[in-house]
């Protein structure tokens, strides 16, 4: 069956050879066999349903929990030439019934439908009349309902077994502890499943934690060196976000953002818009991710602490999916720990699910303290052992230094004690370097024995030797006295003087900026200078045709398949056909016009995107024409004239352009209506609108109408 498998990845998907344990997947699925896999964001799940949906006869199902998940895997499959529709909330009663049709006359091949819609009855009994090739059950974690991703309809996905008992399942997931693959197993009934579970390692990606300090103004610094690439930043809270969104942009980097509490039609137009453009920061709370399958987000942020390592490794598993550099960059502090620690409080749920959680955010500190190789130790957490450090992380580049902080700890533990264990990092370090301020006299505090006594160290030493404190867990946070910190248990033997202890000494901020940029993931840094011209050229193709197509770019070719077009300079088709990504059909529809851009045969186009089909994005996303003209930093009058030629090539519908009352754009449509003959030039009912709308909107009225009588 391999055989069969290879020809279909190279004619339909353009790929040579299969990854890690794709073609043991493959074959397993392809023979009627149930699977279920387990593998990292990135390390193509979808093969592993894709190709033998095209190997076995009948109709594929795939379960997919989001509609935006769904319209990509279409859209990119459908670019591919393989018969493929999306069944979901979106589609008219007429369509729905349509899409039945060509599934009964055995013209699709896959059907991706939310779990809500496949196991309602009349879906069941539909399918139940058809020839089916495989369920694939995708993001398969949302059964576990320990986790925050879970969807109870994934429950009711057991029956599958019993309706269609010799149709073969696979189910995938990227994120799945030991616990949460048993919950899989049982709940969908995959007692008979073989078990591939994948390496988690993700070799391009490079980690970053630093202590935060002025988490901005890093950003800031963390961002210059990325000018112009996709990534998301991670921020806790809907207040955040939407200020980061905004004072990034106003820092010249665009930003949009994306948290549950927008309104559906803004969060879903900004997460279009994501996918479609290139070089935009998506500010988000964790309600954004699941099912972004952008594979050119080349960094992925944290400005707060994620709340386990689960979390974490899935969101920074967002950034780098097509193989090329990458980095997870995080800043985080004291006081991150204490916010966690406060919503942990303050959740649902029994004792014993909170000391879960609490023991998954003392590993994600553990990480964020950690000496040695950071890959290493997050490997470690999923069962997973790497031989040697992996010299791609801020611990193996930047040689750590550790220092001995037996001493200043017994005097912070002590500080603490002697305070009453009720004062916070700030008065507890103002105590020690002997500060002489109202808050320390109203206390007393200036009288404790250990006033004055830490002037050896910094205010940012000692505030990093409380952070690590917290973090080894031998100091505590009082979360009913106000966000204190106390004194635990486990501090004792460092009090007797039974043990020593070792922290991690901070880089110094500059430092630190210096070093961020260590990894080279930024877009900017795949290509030399001699490159760019040509790689700016691919792209702007690239962009061309995706708006053509109605596609994201990376439907077209991703980055890999451009760079190696790049590299490898192909001059036929058949060179072409060679290179990886490039299947038989986008060879066919793509190929000559790539071909002539490295050829130079074709006008390179300019390094500066061509503003058109950012506006038609911008306009498509349901911006202003206000809204667009700041974005693109151009006039109004500019605009309006580039949406006039847009509708007139049909590339936008009025709708899309304008939002104008139905009344005054029945009122526009007759003035230029009620001329004999053609339609009047806008001289001529210009008056007549003066001061009621922009002149702009009637060159927009204009433009829809001419396209009109040209049909």
């Amino acid at each position: 069956m391999l055989e069969p498998a290879l020809r279909i990845l190279k004619d339909v998907f353009g790929y040579d050879s299969f990854r890690g344990r794709q073609g043991a997947i493959i074959e397993r699925v392809a023979n009627g066999g149930d699977a279920l896999v387990l593998m990292p964001t990135g390390g193509g799940k979808s093969l592993c349903f894709q190709v033998p949906a095209l190997l076995r006869p009948g109709l594929a199902v795939v379960v997919s929990p989001l509609i935006a998940l769904m319209e990509d895997q279409v859209a990119t499959l459908d670019e591919l030439g393989v018969a493929a529709v999306a069944l979901n909330s979106t589609l008219s009663a007429a369509e729905q019934r349509q899409i039945a049709d060509r599934i009964r006359r055995n013209e699709i091949k896959l059907l991706y439908v939310a779990p809500e819609r496949l196991v309602q009855p009349r879906m069941l009994e539909f399918l139940q009349d058809l020839d089916i090739a495989l369920f694939a059950i995708d993001e398969a974690h949302c059964v576990s309902q320990w986790g925050h991703d879970f969807r109870p309809e994934y429950l009711q996905l057991g029956q599958l077994a019993e309706l269609f008992p010799h149709v073969p399942r696979i189910a995938l997931t990227a994120t799945a502890d030991m616990r949460t693959r048993e919950e899989i197993v049982t709940r969908l009934h995959l007692q008979n499943a073989e078990r591939f579970l994948s390496s988690f390692d993700r070799p391009n990606i490079f980690y970053r934690i630093v202590p935060k300090e002025q988490p901005r103004k890093q950003l800031l610094a963390f961002l210059k060196e990325r000018k112009g690439d996709a990534g998301i930043v991670y921020c806790l809270s809907r207040k955040k976000v939407e200020e980061v969104a905004t004072f990034l942009s106003a820092e010249g980097f665009p930003a949009l953002p994306y948290h549950a509490g927008l309104a559906y039609d803004v969060r879903a137009g900004n997460q279009k818009r994501f996918l479609n453009e290139e070089g935009l920061i998506m500010v988000a709370t964790i309600a954004f991710g699941m099912g972004i399958d952008k594979p050119n987000v080349r960094f992925v942020a944290h400005l707060d602490l994620p709340k386990s390592l689960e979390a974490y490794y899935q969101e920074t598993g967002r950034a780098g999916r097509d193989g090329l550099p990458a980095d997870a960059w995080m800043a985080y502090g004291l006081q991150d720990v204490i916010t966690l620690k406060q919503m942990l409080q303050s959740s649902e749920g029994d004792e014993r699910h909170k000391r879960l959680e609490q023991h998954k955010l003392d590993a994600m500190l553990a990480l964020c303290e950690q000496i040695r190789c950071r890959r290493q130790a997050l490997l470690q957490y999923f069962d997973e052992e790497l031989p040697k450090p992996c010299g791609h992380c801020d611990n193996c580049v930047d040689n750590v230094q550790t220092w001995d902080a037996t001493e200043p700890a017994r005097q912070a533990l002590s500080a603490i004690f002697r305070s009453g264990q009720r004062y916070g990092v700030g008065h507890l370090v103002d105590v020690l370097l002997g500060k002489d301020n109202d808050k320390v006299r109203s206390s007393g505090h200036q009288h404790l024995s250990v006033f004055g006594m830490g002037k050896a160290l910094s205010e940012g030493e000692w505030r990093s030797l409380f952070r690590q404190l917290v973090a080894r867990g031998l100091a505590d946070v009082d979360l009913e006295g106000y966000g204190g910190l106390r004194l635990s248990e486990a501090c004792r033997p460092l009090l007797r003087g039974e043990v020593t202890l070792e922290l991690r000494r901070d880089l110094k901020p500059q430092l630190a900026a210096k070093s961020s940029s260590s990894g080279g993931s930024s877009a900017s840094q795949l290509v030399r200078p001699d490159e760019r011209e040509q790689w700016e050229a691919l792209r702007a193709l690239r962009r061309k045709l995706a708006e053509e197509h109605a596609v994201p770019p990376y439907v077209i070719f991703p980055d890999s398949t451009l760079l190696e077009m790049l590299r490898s300079q192909p001059g036929s088709m058949a060179e072409m056909g060679e290179v990886s990504g490039v299947g038989a059909r986008k060879l066919e529809r793509y190929g000559a016009a790539f071909l002539e851009v490295l050829s130079g045969a074709a006008e390179i186009v300019p390094v500066v995107v061509d503003i058109r089909h950012e506006l038609v994005s911008l306009a498509r996303a349901g911006m202003t024409p206000q809204q667009i003209a700041g974005q693109l930093k151009c006039t109004e009058k500019n605009v309006y004239s580039l949406l006039a030629e847009a509708i007139g090539r049909q590339q936008l519908s009025l709708e899309q352009a304008l939002d104008l009352p139905m009344e005054l754009l029945g009122e526009i449509q007759d003035a230029f209506l009620d001329a004999d003959g053609e339609l009047p030039a806008v001289a001529a009912i210009v008056e007549q609108f003066a001061g009621r709308v922009p002149e702009g909107v009637l060159y927009c009225v204009r433009a829809a109408l001419q396209a009109e009588f040209e049909v």
